[in-house]
């Protein structure tokens, strides 16, 4: 069981049914403490319902699933799950408009101490040189005192992020941060994701290959509730597994 010991994300034989309809089918996935992982796969693979498991949304039917080693994921709730330190960030940006950029992190970086003792309670020394150390990572220096109300969709996105890593989480779960972005903003998303790695791990689902071959990780496919595939992108592209099931179309 190394691999379980020294993951920081270990899914194994994972099986999901809904109402007659298998989500995941024997679904495995084994994540290292800094490793980035992008996953991939046509609509209906499972991408969601694995994310859903992962963070306690969804219970598996059968399966394992343990949070560096020890923890197991499928006897805690949502809350508790992302207390250990699992962040996610679903596809649609959700940030509050009416803030500004500075206040959006330090709502998040508050946690659970209560929005109306952050926003006049002040912040701590340590607290700021945070949020201006996230502002730097996100790309939002400039734009602090903005409304997040008024940025772009990109720009949301990367606040979305920022917001997450207030809350210094050992694992994000992205979902298609690339859509719906422009081309120069899925370039600098697949930089900034890079950046993070290492410190963080990260699980990116996405659509974009072009943005995939940006990350220049390991691809997983899913298919059917399945992992299908699983190397470089140059190398799941060539099994005519996934051409069929996927890339063909």
């Amino acid at each position: 069981m190394e691999e379980k010991a020294t993951s920081i994300l270990y899914v194994s034989g994972v099986s999901v049914t809904f109402d007659g309809f298998r989500a995941l089918n024997n679904l495995s996935l084994v994540i290292k403490p800094g490793e980035m992982r992008a996953i991939i796969g046509p609509n209906g693979a499972g991408k969601t319902t694995m994310m859903d498991v992962i963070t306690g949304k969804t219970r598996c039917d059968t399966g394992e699933v343990y949070f560096n080693g020890t923890t197991d994921l499928r006897v805690l709730d949502e809350a508790a799950i992302a207390q250990l330190g699992i962040g996610r960030k679903f596809q649609k940006p959700t940030v509050f408009e009416m803030h500004t950029v500075f206040d959006n992190l330090m709502l998040a970086l508050a946690g659970d101490r209560g929005v109306f003792r952050t926003l006049f309670g002040g912040l701590t020394a340590k607290g700021r040189k945070r949020i201006d150390e996230i502002l730097g990572i996100i790309r939002l220096g400039d734009l602090a005192q903005t409304d997040a109300g008024g940025l772009s969709h990109g720009q949301k996105q990367w606040l979305e992020i920022g917001m997450l890593l207030a809350q210094n989480p050992k694992v994000l779960l992205v979902d298609e941060p690339a859509a719906g972005m422009t081309d120069d903003e899925t370039a600098e998303t697949a930089k900034l994701l890079k950046e993070i790695t290492g410190e963080h791990s990260v699980i990116v689902v996405e659509h974009d290959m072009t943005f995939v071959r940006d990350l220049g990780v390991k691809v997983t496919v899913l298919h059917e509730g399945s992992v299908l595939a699983e190397g470089s992108l140059d190398h799941v592209s060539a099994d005519q597994r996934v051409i069929e099931v996927y890339l063909g179309r």
